[in-house]
Order: C-alpha cells, then sequence, then structure tokens
C-alpha cells in the first residue's frame, strides 16, 4: 500500500493586499509542501514560481522543453541539494502538482519535473482532484467500518442469544 501523507494547513495572508512571494508561500504551506524539520530551507516557495514562470514561456516560445526543470534546478532554487530535493519532489508527486519528463537536449536525454498543467491553476485543480479522490476513498472505508462494526455486534448478540438459549435449555426442570 502507497503511503501518501497530506499536510494541509489552514494558513491566511498576512495582509490584506499579498504579494505574489507572500502567496507562493502561502500555496507551499497550505499544500503542506514546506520542509517539515527546523532549520530547513523557507525558500520552497521559489520552486513554485520557477515552475510557473517557465511553464508561461515554454507555452509562449511553443517549446516544451522549456517548462522542465530538472532535480538540480529544483534544489538550487529552493538552496538544497539534488538529494534533499529528490524527499520533497515525492510529495509535490504525491498532490500530481508535478509531473516527470525526459527531453533530449544535444543528444543526451534529460530527465526533470514540469508543472502538471498549462497553468498553475490547472495544476492545482488536479492537486485538488487528488485530495478530493483520497477524502472519498477514505469515506467509503468509514462507511465499510461502521457497517462492519454493526454486523460484528449484531453477530455477537445472536451468539449470545443462542449460547443463552442453549444453556436455559438444557437446565433440568425444577418440581
Amino acid at each position: 500500500m502507497a503511503r501518501r501523507a497530506y499536510y494541509l494547513t489552514n494558513i491566511e495572508p498576512s495582509s490584506l493586499n499579498p504579494d505574489s512571494r507572500e502567496l507562493a508561500e502561502l500555496i507551499i504551506t497550505r499544500m503542506g509542501l514546506t520542509p517539515r524539520k527546523k532549520g530547513s530551507t523557507d525558500q520552497m516557495f521559489k520552486v513554485l514560481m520557477e515552475l510557473y514562470e517557465r511553464t508561461k514561456l515554454s507555452a509562449k516560445e511553443k517549446k516544451p522543453e522549456l517548462a522542465v526543470l530538472t532535480v538540480e534546478e529544483m534544489g538550487n532554487h529552493a538552496g538544497i541539494s539534488r538529494q534533499t530535493m529528490y524527499d520533497y519532489i515525492k510529495r509535490w508527486n504525491d498532490l500530481d502538482l508535478i509531473a516527470k519528463t525526459t527531453y533530449i537536449y544535444e543528444g543526451k536525454v534529460i530527465v526533470g519535473y514540469k508543472l502538471n498543467g498549462n497553468t498553475l491553476e490547472n495544476a492545482f485543480e488536479k492537486a485538488t482532484v487528488r485530495v478530493k479522490n483520497n477524502l472519498e476513498q477514505t469515506l467509503k472505508y468509514v462507511r465499510e467500518l461502521q457497517n462492519s462494526i454493526k454486523k460484528e455486534k449484531i453477530s455477537e448478540t445472536m451468539k449470545q442469544k443462542d449460547s443463552s438459549e442453549i444453556i436455559s435449555s438444557q437446565k433440568p426442570a425444577e418440581n
């Protein structure tokens, strides 16, 4: 069973007119994509902004490979190592916010990640669907659990009733 953890928060903007940086930080935090360790990078929002800028540039130039960021590039924007970035990428992938892709550049195969949509909004709509599907599946399990508990209680009651009837029928009649 795949381990997927969603850490959604309810943080709100600190001002009435937040700038793009604050909104990007807010989105990353609300989606649970911020580092969880104390002293970790607080620059993860820069990856989101760069993915968005690359997607726009790619559409404008009609060159899909421009939308792709390698793990090294993502790590550089976040101010962390490539290996550490791989750990964060798992969460981004779990939400379907980014998609892994490959392209050939100067005869080399380049593996990287791009925003999973034509716009930032499209990518977040896909993430919303992923979270919603997860919650709907969990609700099915909750209903199944509830029915299972009911059946177990009915079964237990029936067993107790049957055993008490058997015991009472085995008692000798008193004069």
